[in-house]
């Protein structure tokens, strides 16, 4: 069990593999100020220890999240909610930023900000019989957490629109059948097939990981002769690395590689 973390959100380090459990599941994972101050300092912590190689987010008990609290709305001040949704807003720029996969494990209902901090990740494994909805709609608010930005980009806008408008859920299947989701698990063996995957991509070539994280993620709002340039830098670099070094004799060789990340 790592130092890191707080009663909203649980950290274990597993060898390269940061676990970080939204840990409120009374109220469906809602977020609190705790909560998203907790998964910050986690990410930061992957972000400085070169020994965690990629970062597992999940949810406590019946669901991933549920996103803003519904209890707690129609109380704060604007202030309040502007300073809330900034520090939400880090997290999700945290992640993106953080040179290591980040991989999203929902179950039961990710709702709201709660879809949009999914989103955010680099890939979403998610159980059986989950759902994801942009429930903004029901409570007269607007999305926050990026969704208009990871929706329109994956979806385009009218059916990101759509789905914001009617605030309907999202079978699991559609959402693999539109790209959402990366895969379906069991439930019963989400936990491990997850943390298997997650261990598979920490003994990959970690830096090359990070760079194609980066493009990709650079590709969105960027124009073709800017990504071939970027690929081209990129790979000037990865060239002097001796997990390239590594993967060369091990192909000469005919055996598995040994990535150490460096």
């Amino acid at each position: 069990m790592s130092s890191l973390g707080n009663n909203h959100l649980l950290v274990h380090v597993n060898g390269p593999v940061m676990s970080c459990v939204l840990n409120r599941p009374e109220s469906l994972n809602a977020f609190s100020d705790e909560m998203i101050l907790g998964l910050q300092a986690a990410l930061e912590e992957a972000k400085q220890n070169h020994e965690i190689k990629v970062v597992l987010l999940s949810g406590a008990g019946r669901s991933f999240s549920a996103g803003g609290d519904v209890k707690s709305m129609g109380k704060a001040a604007p202030h309040d909610i502007y300073e809330h949704v900034g520090e939400l807003n880090k997290a999700i720029l945290m992640i993106k930023d953080l040179p290591k996969p980040v991989i999203a494990v929902v179950h039961g209902y990710a709702a709201g900000a709660g879809f949009n901090l999914a989103l955010a990740c680099d890939q979403i494994l998610a159980g059986e019989e989950s759902q994801f909805v942009l429930s903004f709609a029901h409570v007269g608010l607007v999305a926050d957490g990026g969704g208009s930005y990871f929706l329109t980009k994956l979806l385009g806008p009218y059916r990101t629109k759509e789905l914001l408008f009617k605030a309907e859920p999202i079978p699991v299947e559609t959402a693999l059948g539109w790209g959402i989701v990366n895969r379906v698990l069991p439930l019963d063996k989400i936990e491990e097939e997850s943390m298997n995957y997650a261990v598979h991509l920490a003994n990959g070539p970690g830096k090359a990981l990070g760079m194609m994280k980066r493009l990709v993620d650079q590709a969105e709002h960027s124009d073709l002769a800017s990504i071939l340039e970027q690929e081209r830098l990129t790979q000037t670099m990865m060239v002097t690395t001796e997990d390239h070094q590594e993967g060369v004799q091990a192909f000469k060789d005919k055996r598995k590689p040994g990535f150490t990340g460096k």
